[in-house]
């Protein structure tokens, strides 16, 4: 049931609005001042707001203010008195969700609830998909590495510097990559995420920079590259050792001057975007075999991040089995399961060639063939050694 809380200091317009919400079947309670109001809100989770606009000692415009800095989530709905429509619009604009004119019109109130109540409800599942994406992309360990690699994450997460992730494969770059865009000013703004190894020499030009109309021969439309679609946020170049030396002239031309050119196009786009690139390998051995640009590796490697391998960070391995255990659980729709400090253990000092990702699918492994708890004997019996 939808809680509601009503501000206003008119004894008639707090019962009214209380009969008409509560005759639909929400939960309404009423205070007749702004500073109650305050009290309540920090005490009590309430789905919507109605506020007077004129109250004494607090008025709505100064309570609407308070409520979007410790629940900015909350939809407010101001109730404003004739003359007021100017102060009404002008909440609006510091993030009222609408306001009512009185005397109060009975549709007009029922279509704004059932408005406010679905924007908060899907105000709350857009909160549980985040945590749930989050997740994916936490950073789990205590070990030494990991937390040079955070407090360097923080430094540098909210400039606009270029930063080069390097590792082998499965260690969690792409982890990385995300926590630096998590921590960024371009948070709100897009994060394109670009596998140069699996995109095919031929066409890694036109998925980065798009392409016109007719420019190739299966070219039946325009299309968008990555960095346009990327403006004002971040891309994410993932194994860009892998890039054909075509396409890494154009991205040095693009990270030079901030513009890209399609393909089949002689204009030239302007754009703003963050370029975090990632690798597995030695772009200085690929520099000397003539397989990487030197003056593009020195654009790139404005910060160089590296992520150890899980074999350099043993320590961490009972934490993420456990953060894996439920993620796992949750995802499969299975009882939540433990493992045993011996199965653990037996982990701990396996080698760990795929690393990160290989540790989680064995423990997804783990999970699903074994029983309530993950033994020493399933380790043994599932994971080949």
């Amino acid at each position: 049931m939808a809680r509601i809380l009503v501000v206003d200091d008119e004894r008639s317009i707090r019962n009214t609005l209380k009969d008409i919400l509560e005759v639909e079947s929400y939960q309404v309670e009423v205070v007749e001042s702004g500073v109650e109001a305050l009290k309540l809100i920090k005490e009590s989770n309430y789905d919507l707001i109605f506020s007077d606009i004129k109250m004494p000692q607090m008025d709505g415009v100064e309570l609407l203010q308070n409520i979007k800095q410790c629940t900015p989530e909350i939809p407010v709905v101001m109730i404003s008195g004739h003359g007021n429509i100017e102060t009404a619009v002008d909440c609006i604009k510091k993030g009222a969700y609408d306001f009512i004119e009185k005397p109060i019109d009975l549709n007009r109130l029922l279509i704004v609830v059932r408005n406010a109540l679905d924007k908060t409800k899907q105000t709350s599942e857009i909160k549980i998909l985040k945590r749930k994406i989050d997740q994916r992309y936490e950073m789990i360990g205590s070990s030494p590495s990991i937390e040079r690699l955070r407090k360097m994450i923080d430094t540098i997460a909210p400039t606009d510097a270029r930063v080069l992730i390097t590792g082998e494969n499965g260690t969690g770059k792409e982890v990385v990559a995300r926590q630096l865009y998590f921590k960024s000013n371009r948070v709100n703004m897009p994060f394109v995420e670009v596998n140069c190894a699996a995109i095919p020499s031929e066409l890694i030009e036109s998925e980065l920079f798009g392409h016109e109309k007719g420019a190739f021969t299966s070219a039946i439309k325009q299309r968008i590259g990555k960095f346009e679609q990327a403006n004002g946020g971040t891309i994410f170049l993932d194994e860009i050792g892998d890039m054909a030396l075509s396409a890494q002239a154009k991205v040095l031309r693009c990270l030079q001057e901030n513009v890209v050119s399609p393909v089949g196009s002689d204009k030239l786009v302007k754009i703003n975007v963050r370029v975090i690139a990632a690798t597995n390998k030695d772009l200085k051995e690929e520099i000397k075999k003539g397989n990487f640009r030197e003056d593009l590796y020195h654009r790139l490697n404005v910060i160089p991040l590296h992520v150890a391998k899980l074999e350099d960070r043993r320590e961490d391995i009972p934490l993420l089995v456990s953060h894996f255990t439920n993620i796992i659980c949750a995802e499969q729709g299975i009882a939540f399961k433990t493992f045993d400090e011996d199965a653990v253990e037996i982990l701990k000092e396996r080698s760990w060639p795929g690393n990160i990702r290989e540790l989680r699918n064995i423990v997804e492994r783990l999970i699903i063939l074994s029983g309530v708890k993950v033994t020493a004997e399933d380790v043994n019996m599932y994971v080949n050694f």
